[in-house]
């Protein structure tokens, strides 16, 4: 049996780097460029890989007793192969997560400044939620099978409202999580400094910070029912899982800024993004049906059609240009 220290102290260093990341190097809102997103992707990557070293001396010398999980002890090459398989996965499975995030970015039109700070709090919400999903296991998926049917179709109408109103403002107080959360809460306009609560008219009130966050959440959340089967495919060690789910989750935040400045670079891009939820959006439905598609097709799929958007971009602003 796994050692009760070795989760806390997981759990502390996790949270702990987390709050260097937002407390210190982000501590004031801004813009990240792309080389500082790329600077911090690479750091995060680079935490994962000397994390695999930890994993490897660990599950060899069955430290606090990792490596003798009584479903499937391992040696530490095994656990270190099978670790870094999981992340290598999670990633994989992330970049369908990455362009939801920008989709509901779009949507509400959140400054980029305030960005980060959402999806710091919406992937500390997603560690608390994949230790839950984890913990209870793979039966879990099973009994909510038909929630994969209800995002499939979120993220096809999605796409369609997309393609149809091409660029045309998204109405905030039309939408239909606002009009959920204003039954219980009212809900501002103003993203007052970046903050998730106001005050307005004397009462306080939830800002469209707060309405981006719970939607990133849910998505989040609806994605981990993707996610974590596929790594309980690989191994069953609950703390392989876990570890490897969330270093996968933890670069997500600079590999979005990475892609968002392609993104406000190269217009036609937005085209790709509604082919690329199209595809995320039948790939979720056919799930319960156990039809999937390899992981490596995935990535190229979505590999193929946003090089697509950049080359028609290239291409249109070289005819302007002409």
């Amino acid at each position: 049996m796994i050692d009760p220290i070795v989760w806390i102290a997981f759990i502390t260093l996790v949270v702990g780097l987390m709050a260097l990341d937002l407390g210190v190097f982000n501590k004031k809102a801004h813009i990240p460029s792309a080389g500082e997103a790329f600077v911090a992707t690479i750091v995060w990557v680079s935490l994962a890989l000397a994390f695999c070293l930890f994993i490897y001396f660990a599950y060899e010398y069955k430290w606090l007793g990792l490596g003798l999980y009584e479903y499937e002890p391992m040696d530490g090459r095994t656990a270190a192969i099978k670790y870094l398989t999981g992340y290598l996965l999670e990633e994989a499975l992330s970049v369908d997560n990455l362009f939801v995030m920008a989709l509901v970015f779009a949507q509400f039109r959140v400054p980029k400044k305030y960005q980060h700070r959402i999806l710091f709090w919406g992937i500390l919400g997603v560690l608390v939620f994949r230790g839950i999903l984890i913990g209870v296991g793979i039966a879990l998926v099973h009994y909510f099978t038909w929630l994969f049917y209800l995002f499939g179709l979120l993220l096809l109408w999605s796409a369609f409202k997309m393609w149809r109103q091409g660029d045309t403002h998204h109405d905030l107080d039309n939408h239909g999580v606002v009009k959920f959360i204003r039954r219980f809460y009212p809900v501002s306009s103003s993203y007052d400094g970046g903050n998730f609560f106001t005050i307005e008219n004397g009462r306080k009130a939830v800002t469209p910070m707060f309405v981006a966050l719970m939607i990133i959440e849910t998505t989040d959340i609806l994605f981990a029912f993707d996610s974590v089967p596929a790594v309980f495919s690989i191994t069953t060690d609950p703390f392989l899982v876990f570890s490897s789910n969330i270093f996968a989750i933890l670069g997500l935040r600079s590999l979005y800024f990475v892609l968002a400045d392609i993104l406000d670079r190269f217009e036609y891009l937005k085209y790709s993004l509604i082919a690329i939820l199209f595809f995320i959006g039948v790939k979720m439905m056919l799930i319960p049906q156990k039809i999937h598609l390899p992981e490596l097709a995935s990535l190229l799929i979505i590999g193929v059609l946003l090089l697509a958007g950049v080359i028609a971009s290239l291409t249109m602003r070289g005819r302007r240009e002409i």
